[in-house]
């Protein structure tokens, strides 16, 4: 009997969900301090998963969860290049 793939769960660090890595994206930020979307997930850097959501995505805009998590300034570039791929994702 074959064991079924273990599916690597993290947790969205605007709403505390966990979700497999598919149903997130990653934000990182570099040793340099440049916060990036990182879509392929192997950025080297501290990094935070959002959920694919727009309400997560605004809620962490809002509360500025990102830049905590990150410490580092976010862009607000950052949250329209997310809310841009959730929107392309749901259609």
């Amino acid at each position: 009997m074959a064991n079924p793939k273990k599916v690597p769960l993290r947790k969205c660090v605007a709403t505390g969900e966990m979700k497999s890595k598919k149903e997130m994206v990653r934000i990182v930020r570099s040793k340099e301090g440049d916060v990036s979307v990182d879509l392929t997930g192997k950025k080297s850097g501290r990094g935070a998963y959002l959920s694919k959501d727009k309400e997560a995505i605004e809620l962490a805009e809002k509360r500025g969860i990102l830049s905590r998590h990150l410490s580092a300034e976010v862009p607000d570039v950052i949250f329209e290049e997310l809310l841009s791929l959730v929107e392309k994702e749901n259609h």
